[in-house]
């Protein structure tokens, strides 16, 4: 039996991500839950397992192809794996021959035997397959006509045809709304390429991309404007931005044009902190942590979004509201190759401060070796930067949308 497997849902808001490596091949007998492929998001890379065992028939995709949720993958025979292990299964052993004349006999008697099965075997070696062909072939057909119509309605027809557009409510999301709206973007003109045609940030960015190449502005007052060629200066090198670097770019851009800033600079006498953190560093060390200045900021604001509730929150510009959380997990910006990430600390108020430095450690650690789940990218209330490790006096940080407030922490000293 023939299993296909999709890209399952990812992560809220996340409706696809591009294939770093495939992990396995046609013809390789895998298991349940062994990794497929490796994907990278908007929000982290991981692994796409596996949801059943056998052979692999076929791997879908290819490197740098763009997965969707719910789309193909690969498709697994889960009966493979079976008839190999009946074809490796050992031969039940012959009785030994009584006497020397009974051996004679025997061997005299196997070599025309052999050439007998030898004979019937090979009709039945071009038959099977032959059997199974047009099952084979026969398969892809209903697939390959499923799949055809998907590309059929091109990006811009329903721009270019008001008939398509549909009469009622489109899918999407309060944040895919606001984006559209933020960029001037009649949402009912984009095509979704999710579940029931539901439009995702992709979907928006992707019309508005469309837009601008077709000679218009993105959005109202804001043109877009054509770069250089830098090869008149000199000798350049072009590589395409990952899709983690892409998302980070995309994410600050619209912070910085939509989210107010304004930036207090303060001094702090930290001497009991260093006394305490020279105190204690060898026990939470000893039980598998680090006491650094970050973890024992993550717990001083805590406690401030409880005096001041008002930077525990975000605002709804489409309902007009504020929501306040009565919850406290807190986002760390932790530099990486592949570029910010900002991973996230869970019930931080109800954690003490040993029991953060290990989680700290543990979710810097999966930042650095690339191995964050999206779940642990989203959800934070609250910001922490610390730029200790470059120096400087004071900087000021970029609030990370939808949160309210972000604190920015430079190098100590005496």
């Amino acid at each position: 039996m023939i299993e296909e497997v999709e890209l399952p849902e990812i992560s809220e808001n996340v409706e696809s991500g591009v294939v770093i490596s495939t992990l396995v091949k046609a013809g390789d007998f895998v298991e349940k839950e062994q990794p497929l492929i490796e994907l990278e998001t908007e929000k982290a890379t991981f692994e796409v397992p596996s949801t059943a065992s056998g052979m692999v028939v076929e791997i879908s995709v290819k490197e740098e192809d763009e997965v969707k949720v719910g789309q193909v993958i690969a498709k697994i025979d889960t009966e493979g794996k079976a008839a190999e292990k009946e074809e490796k299964k050992p031969a039940e052993p012959k009785p030994a021959p009584e006497t020397k004349e009974q051996a004679v006999e025997e061997k005299a008697a196997e070599k025309p035997k052999a050439a007998e099965e030898t004979a019937a075997e090979e009709p039945k070696v071009e038959e099977e397959p032959a059997a199974e062909k047009p099952k084979a072939e026969e398969k892809p057909e209903p697939e390959e006509r499923q799949e055809e119509p998907a590309p059929m309605p091109a990006p811009e027809q329903p721009a270019k045809e008001e008939k398509l557009v549909p009469a009622k409510a489109v899918a999407a999301a309060p944040g895919v709304r606001q984006l559209a709206r933020e960029l001037g973007i009649d949402i009912d003109r984009v095509p979704g390429t999710g579940p029931g045609g539901r439009i995702s940030t992709e979907d928006v960015k992707d019309y508005a991309r469309s837009i601008i190449k077709g000679g218009k502005q993105a959005a109202p007052g804001k043109p877009v404007m054509p770069l250089p060629d830098f090869t008149k200066w000199g000798q350049v090198e072009r590589q395409p931005m990952t899709v983690t670097r892409r998302k980070i770019a995309e994410t600050l851009s619209y912070a910085w044009s939509n989210v107010p800033h304004v930036t207090q600079y303060d001094q702090a006498d930290i001497t009991a902190l260093e006394q305490f953190r020279a105190q204690y560093a060898d026990r939470v060390e000893q039980a598998g942590g680090k006491l650094t200045v970050t973890a024992i900021l993550m717990k001083v604001v805590a406690s401030a979004l409880k005096a001041f509730p008002k930077f525990n929150a975000s605002v709804d510009a489409e309902r007009n509201e504020i929501i306040f959380k009565k919850y406290c997990h807190i986002s760390v910006a932790v530099d990486t190759e592949r570029g910010l990430l900002v991973p996230v600390v869970r019930d931080v108020d109800k954690k003490n401060i040993l029991q953060l430095s290990i989680d700290l450690k543990v979710v810097a650690e999966r930042a650095r070796n690339n191995k964050l789940s999206p779940d642990e990218m989203v959800g934070g209330n609250f910001t922490i930067s610390n730029l200790g490790g470059l120096g400087g006096t004071g900087f000021s940080p970029i609030i990370y949308w939808p949160q309210a407030a972000i604190l920015g922490v430079a190098r100590s000293r005496r």
